[in-house]
């Protein structure tokens, strides 16, 4: 494939990689889970799996070597904060467009619609009307109290 024909696929597969993770981003998780903190790490953890593995493309080093330190990394990542599995997925998904968007294949259209696909089934999967009877709450403590401060009105007898 010539050059300038190689710049072309990969700026429309870059491109293609910015439209999926801000609609994952800011067209479904933001809209539906409120958590602004997490942003930051799904915009992240895709820009950077894209610019490694592009440059593990045109790399002599094995990209299964480079990809695999990655993720090493992105596990280290994850086990550092107590995340949902839902913001997993979403994490994972990320991840998986910035591989698609900077690896490619020999297709455009097929890396593509693998980007289109992995945005479908999160938007399908996350959708508040799946289960519209379904909540959840987050509670967060403000502090902790010791029994005796909190019920001093109760007889120890009782407690």
């Amino acid at each position: 494939m010539p050059i300038q024909e190689e710049l072309i696929v990969s700026a429309a597969l870059y491109l293609a990689d910015a439209v999926a993770v801000s609609l994952l981003v800011f067209g479904m998780y933001v809209p539906r889970h409120h958590r602004r903190d997490m942003v930051v790490a799904y915009l992240g953890v895709n820009v950077g799996v894209l610019a490694v593995s592009a440059a593990l493309s045109v790399s002599t080093l094995g990209a299964g070597l480079g990809l695999g330190l990655f993720g090493v990394l992105s596990i280290i990542r994850l086990r550092s904060e107590e995340l949902n599995q839902r913001e997993v997925a979403y994490y994972f998904a990320a991840l998986t467009l910035g591989l698609l968007g900077g690896l490619g294949t020999s297709s455009v259209w097929l890396t593509m619609g693998l980007m289109a696909a992995v945005v479908l089934v999160i938007f399908l999967a996350d959708n508040p009307s799946l289960y519209p009877g379904q909540r959840h709450q987050v509670m967060v403590l403000d502090r902790a109290a010791a029994l005796d401060d909190v019920l001093p009105a109760t007889p120890r007898s009782a407690r």
